[in-house]
């Protein structure tokens, strides 16, 4: 099969009503999944205990709940077919890298958006069902040995700066996506109401920032890992929680963070009940 028939293909499965509504299932719990979050966050803020403040403490809350791993099973199979409509978007792209100029650019910047989300897809679906499975625990420390482990290797320590480069970029990018209000690209709201198109800019603006100041602390603490040679200064999502509450005015600030990350899952509903039209 050629370019063109792969790509025929890729429209297809990408815009196939099955694959549509499994995605909107997906959409759904991304969005749960940053609530969750957003309610561990605001509980590590106002010293109401709980779990970790990252993905893994959001599934372990989520797996505590009446028939939470039925639920889990269910956001696993959303989020693997959000990966696999991913997947459709590099296929379908494919055919721009042939191109020359700013097309070429534009096709390059689509697949490896769509690749950094199927990653982000297909991990998130691993842990929910790791927890559906009984099988998950707390992601606490992980992050510090799997630094340590990778400073080991030779070129290591540039190895784990690269990493910390990209997460400040993507946090970097995700708050000028939401002040620019890039993320209306992301949604069709043409049959939305005026109130509910005003409540979805708004959301926007509050949510991709926030989560880009988290993703950027993450990004933050690893640079620093790397800087000092020490894994105990890397930290996942929950130390970066941590560290936020720490600074001066941490817990309005933390509290902000976390409202506007309630406001990012509150924004994917809308994208599952208005999802973009390609």
């Amino acid at each position: 099969m050629g370019t063109s028939g792969t790509a025929a293909s890729a429209d297809r499965a990408g815009n196939s009503d099955a694959l549509e509504n499994l995605a909107r299932v997906g959409l759904i719990a991304y969005g749960v999944v940053h609530l969750l979050l957003a309610w561990l966050s605001l509980q590590l803020a106002w010293g109401g205990g709980g779990g970790s403040a990252d993905q893994s403490g959001a599934m372990a809350t989520l797996a505590a709940q009446p028939f939470g791993k039925l639920l889990l099973w269910v956001l696993a199979l959303g989020l693997l077919a959000l990966a696999v409509w991913q997947l459709a978007e590099v296929l379908r792209h494919r055919a721009g890298l042939q191109a020359s100029g700013d097309a070429r650019k534009d096709a390059l910047a689509t697949i490896a958006k769509a690749i950094a989300k199927t990653v982000i897809y297909l991990v998130l679906a691993y842990t929910a069902i790791r927890f559906a499975t009984g099988g998950g625990q707390s992601s606490s420390g992980q992050e510090e040995q799997t630094v340590a482990g990778v400073l080991g290797w030779p070129g290591g320590r540039y190895l784990v700066g690269a990493a910390a480069l990209a997460l400040l970029g993507v946090g970097a990018y995700l708050v000028h996506k939401g002040v620019t209000k890039r993320f209306l690209k992301e949604i069709e709201t043409a049959e939305a109401s005026a109130t509910q198109r005003r409540l979805i800019e708004r959301l926007g603006q509050v949510g991709y920032p926030a989560k880009g100041v988290a993703l950027a602390v993450v990004g933050g603490l690893l640079g620093w890992a790397a800087i000092t040679f020490d894994s105990d200064k890397a930290g996942g999502l929950d130390d970066a929680m941590q560290t936020i509450l720490s600074a001066p005015f941490g817990q309005a600030l933390l509290t902000l963070v976390a409202l506007g990350i309630a406001a990012f899952g509150v924004f994917c509903l809308f994208r599952a009940r208005f999802p973009e039209r390609t």
